[in-house]
């Protein structure tokens, strides 16, 4: 019993280290936001 107790606990400490270290790169390194203009191809309407 104590090696399952051993595998949830190394397998929570894994899950909140990922998810800590996501929550940090979407907290702290937001990108900054610009205006993206891209110009469309022209396109034909058939009617």
């Amino acid at each position: 019993m104590p090696s399952l107790f051993r595998l949830l606990f190394v397998v929570s400490m894994l899950f909140a280290v990922s998810y800590g270290s996501l929550y940090v790169l979407a907290v702290y390194f937001e990108p900054e936001q610009s205006e993206v203009q891209k110009q469309l191809p022209s396109v034909k309407i058939r009617r």
